[in-house]
């Protein structure tokens, strides 16, 4: 009796301290997002030199802006670049890179680089946004072993954030506008520079951020992902349909997939994890998608800090209608003529693969930034733990929302010297549009989807 008594005892010690690793922050602390942090939980202030104070972040369209879904202009067109990283001065600035940028210059030493711009701290999001977040930080939590969350809605979860599975999860629900719809292609690009384009039409829901939701109305759904292949031939008329769940180990996310040619709409029970997405030839998993996405219930999160960072922002010059796919893929890597990087604070969140379990990457490590928590960067290691892959998202401000998110994802893998592209639309007639009507509760249905797939 008496060792069951002290059993018991540690395991009620064991709930409390999980219960206090869980809690809120204290309304103290959450007063610090209306002064010494921003209201999404970054520092408001400097460095002192190469890092500006945040002022608000960029919120008014430039005046060539006229229409919803256009293509934007550079609000910077007279920024140039400060200096540009190579292989060969790469050693000087590495204390502001990553293990995997270092490997892109010693895999491409010849032609990949790295133009560092001003930085400009243009992040920027609606005040309901801001004043959900403020409430999240004194009501949110993780769920049980922290594959979800609760007690959020419509902002930031844990803007002060104090370990790795809350950083991970403010990117996972990171503020990314309510409904959009998007033409765009992706491309696998073979060591010789090659390609073939696979153009989407993706539509999606954040249920997280719906005006019409609530913490009471979320049941599990973050979002709902629609799209139909449109080209090539042998693809078009093809779609899938996502209901993605928030915590995906109670409820895992449901997916359809519908084929043209049988004409038949089939559940997709393994897009999850390390499952291979088919258009990118083996360059991209599941949960690769959008830097990180799913369950992360098969890996330890450590919060390893913070640092300074030269990482892709105000990509506006990359997105341009005025460029063609051709001037922007080059063999290995972006034509780096059109990128910008800027020097900013970014948290770092490493991921180690649990005893036991089953995944591709033995360890990832992601780079946050702080005026976003959108993961921009990630360095992934194989099973031998040396790097493999780096990702980074090309951001910019979509400042009609205003709203900043990715407009081109690449995925590198440095040892077979490809790489995949997501979100190109710079041949397209426009590009992400914030400004539809929400559609109905039928839109997202697998029903909807066999209907819409006949077209």
């Amino acid at each position: 009796m008496k060792n069951n008594k002290w059993v018991a005892a540690g395991v009620l010690a064991l709930a409390a301290c999980f219960q206090v690793a869980n809690a809120a922050v204290s309304v103290q602390q959450a007063e610090k997002l209306k002064g010494e942090l921003t209201p999404l939980g970054a520092e408001r202030a400097g460095n002192g030199s190469d890092i500006p104070p945040w002022r608000g972040g960029l919120t008014v369209p430039t005046l060539d802006y006229k229409e919803p879904g256009q293509h934007h202009s550079n609000p910077y067109p007279q920024d140039k670049p400060l200096f540009t990283i190579t292989a060969e001065n790469k050693d000087e600035y590495k204390e502001f890179l990553s293990e995997g940028q270092m490997a892109l210059f010693a895999t491409y030493p010849e032609t990949f680089k790295m133009p560092i711009y001003k930085t400009r701290r243009t992040a920027a999001a609606p005040e309901w946004v801001y004043e959900n977040t403020y409430k999240n930080a004194i009501r949110a939590e993780l769920g049980e072993g922290g594959a979800g969350i609760r007690y959020a809605y419509g902002g930031i979860p844990f803007p002060i954030a104090k370990n790795g599975l809350e950083a991970i999860w403010n990117h996972i629900t990171r503020w990314r506008g309510i409904f959009f719809s998007r033409r765009s292609s992706e491309v696998a690009v073979q060591r010789d520079g090659s390609y073939s384009l696979v153009t989407v039409q993706q539509d999606v829901l954040f249920n997280f951020y719906n005006p019409k939701s609530s913490i009471d109305k979320l049941d599990n759904i973050l979002f709902y992902y629609l799209s139909f292949t449109k080209s090539p031939a042998r693809l078009a008329g093809g779609a899938v349909l996502v209901h993605e769940t928030i915590d995906q180990v109670e409820e895992a996310r449901q997916a359809w997939g519908y084929n043209a040619g049988q004409r038949r709409v089939r559940r997709a029970p393994n897009l999850a994890y390390d499952t291979p997405i088919a258009a990118a030839d083996g360059l991209r998993y599941a949960d690769d998608t959008d830097m990180f996405n799913g369950a992360p219930d098969r890996y330890e999160w450590t919060l390893v800090g913070k640092k300074e960072m030269y990482i892709p922002y105000n990509s506006y010059d990359l997105s341009s209608n005025k460029l063609t796919y051709e001037q922007v893929l080059k063999p290995g890597h972006l034509n780096p003529e059109h990128t910008r990087y800027e020097k900013h604070r970014v948290w770092v969140v490493e991921a180690n693969l649990k005893e036991g379990a089953r995944h591709v990457y033995s360890k990832r490590r992601f780079f946050l930034d702080e005026d976003t928590w959108a993961v921009t960067v990630v360095d992934q290691y194989d099973a031998a733990g040396e790097i493999w892959r780096i990702s980074m998202a090309y951001t910019k401000n979509y400042y009609e929302v205003p709203v900043t998110v990715t407009t081109v994802d690449v995925f590198h893998d440095i040892k077979a010297r490809r790489y995949h592209v997501q979100g190109l639309d710079n041949e397209e007639r426009g590009t992400v549009d914030f400004s539809l009507e929400l559609p109905n509760d039928q839109y997202f249905t697998p029903s909807a989807l066999r209907r819409r797939g006949k077209r």
